[in-house]
């Protein structure tokens, strides 16, 4: 099974600039069962950090089994927030575009 480190390093490289053109911002992982890592997302690129973000927009909470379903498309982010998998803080509907950032 892949794990977070793997899909976080391909992450940069899925990335579709067009789908982001006028969005900056900064989305925190929190891995329940690892490290926390931040997506940060301007002016056209995106940036994978592990770390914790003092600022992020939106913070969204899951095991590490969740974040990588969600990622390989094995699981819906909408799915698993309603099954209570995946929780998020802050800015909620910013959440919802994550996934329409990078190719599957």
């Amino acid at each position: 099974m892949t794990n977070v480190a793997a899909v976080m390093d391909k992450l940069p490289r899925k990335f579709q600039p067009d789908q982001a053109a006028d969005l900056a911002a900064v989305f925190q992982i929190e891995i329940e069962d690892g490290q926390p890592y931040s997506i940060q997302v301007a002016d056209g690129s995106c940036v994978v950090v592990q770390q914790q973000h003092p600022d992020p927009d939106v913070t969204l909470i899951m095991a590490s089994d969740t974040f990588v379903g969600i990622i390989e498309g094995e699981i819906s982010g909408t799915g698993a927030f309603l099954s209570g998998s995946l929780r998020a803080e802050g800015n909620v509907m910013l959440a919802t575009r994550l996934s329409s950032l990078f190719k599957r």
